[in-house]
């Protein structure tokens, strides 16, 4: 079989929160000790729904009615696939591939699971506006569809180097009648300073999250959304890994080797942490390998400490894996993945060795040839921070069948490459 597919009446019924079940507990954010209270800021300007299931002890949290319909409206359950035509290309016989499609949804990606529900809570908390950052684009498309769909206006802050060369994703933006702005902006106290210094500043994610929170402080009917790193939003994700295991146990298999590429860690964790718990819980002998580039390689170089999500020190600190919140990176096409820290929860479970990390060339060169690969073999064109997970897939793969070690690998693809054809075409010298 190579698609396994669930019925609506499969669609899991409740996300799962991994915190009670990691092997320590996970450390509390802090207060830096000078100026205003950042939880206190948080609570004014986050979805108090969200905030309340961040600190949430509950293993099971249940989804709203009203959220599992809009679930279903998308598209949910997505198909798993069996990589066939891949392994052939592969020469593999010992290995069998199987990959999770997040790249289904109507914007293109995995980032409509927390979108949709950020946006419902923020719609029964009464509020008119989401405000959000976004850095490949993804989450901004994705925030802007589920704030249309709910009836709420959206105001997006992308990293201004991709805002520049994504034209396409932005038409889509403002299609979903987002306002898009490129980041640094000149809107923001924290925007005019980084354009003070540089006025052709390429941007960061943590700079658009500080811009956004800015934004979001000073209008009383607007609320921030997070697109990746806190643990409501890898929560609201884990629907993904939650039906790939129902989807396995169709089949009488299971995954040996969990891969997915990693920035913040929303689509990792969404396919990874419901296995975690097979392994945490249940003993089942699983590995998990997150795959970054050698642009913000924070699980392999950073370190881990407390730090902040922003580069205007307006969050608490987090305890995570960081390369510094003011660090400044090298520009690549899978932009998504350029972010200074992982999130606290992905960040403890590597503290404590259960994943491990690996990170490709900067040129990108080697991710987008895999993906060129798996689009010949399996006929899918994969968004640029996908290739990254493809490309650690690969190699794996064939590492395990040079072993002659059977094994199972599971990768999701966190999203569609349709809005990166000027990137394959760079990368690629298809021009």
């Amino acid at each position: 079989m190579t698609k396994i597919v669930l019925d609506d009446a499969e669609l899991p019924k409740y996300w799962y929160n991994i915190i009670p079940d990691l092997p320590k507990p996970l450390p509390e954010p802090k207060e830096p000790g000078d100026g205003v209270s950042r939880m206190e800021f948080l609570e004014r300007v986050m979805i108090k729904e969200c905030l309340k299931q961040e600190f949430s002890n509950e293993r099971w949290v249940a989804i709203p009615n009203e959220l599992i319909e809009l679930y279903l409206h998308v598209g949910r359950p997505r198909p798993l696939y069996r990589a066939e035509r891949l392994e052939r290309r592969l020469g593999l016989s010992k290995v069998k591939i199987f990959y999770k499609r997040e790249d289904l949804s109507p914007p293109g990606s995995h980032k409509l699971n927390t979108a949709l529900a950020q946006a419902y809570y923020a719609k029964k908390e009464g509020k008119e506006k989401l405000v959000t950052e976004t850095g490949a684009g993804q989450w901004g498309t994705a925030l802007a569809y589920a704030a249309k769909l709910l009836g709420l206006d959206c105001e997006v802050f992308w990293v201004r180097n991709v805002y520049e060369w994504k034209k396409q994703r932005r038409i889509l933006m403002k299609l979903y009648g987002a306002n898009v702005h490129a980041s640094p902006s000149d809107i923001t106290e924290v925007g005019r300073k980084y354009l003070k210094k540089d006025p052709n500043h390429p941007g960061s994610l943590s700079i658009a999250i500080a811009e956004g929170l800015e934004y979001a402080s000073k209008q009383d009917n607007a609320t921030y959304a997070l697109g990746s790193v806190l643990n409501h939003v890898l929560m609201h994700q884990t629907i993904i890994g939650l039906e790939a295991i129902e989807q396995f146990k169709k089949i009488d298999t299971f995954p040996d080797l969990v891969i997915s590429c990693l920035g913040g860690g929303s689509n990792f964790g969404g396919i990874a942490l419901p296995f975690i718990r097979e392994k945490l819980v249940s003993k089942r002998e699983i590995e998990f390998l997150a795959v970054q580039s050698e642009a913000a390689p924070n699980l392999v170089k950073g370190k881990y400490e407390y730090d902040f999500a922003d580069v205007a020190g307006q969050t608490p600190l987090l305890k995570m894996y960081t390369l510094g919140h003011n660090s400044e990176f090298k520009e690549i096409k899978g932009d998504g993945l350029r972010y200074h820290a992982a999130a606290p929860i992905i960040s403890l479970l590597r503290e404590e060795g259960i994943i491990r990390a690996k990170y490709y060339p900067i040129n990108e060169k080697e991710v987008f040839e895999a993906a060129k690969i798996f689009l010949e073999s399996e006929g899918w064109l994969v968004a640029a921070e996908s290739a990254y997970a493809v490309r650690g897939c690969i190699d794996e793969a064939l590492k395990l069948e040079k072993q002659n070690k059977e094994s199972v690998i599971l990768m999701n693809i966190s999203g569609h490459g349709f809005l990166d054809l000027d990137a394959y075409a760079e990368k690629l010298n298809l021009n």
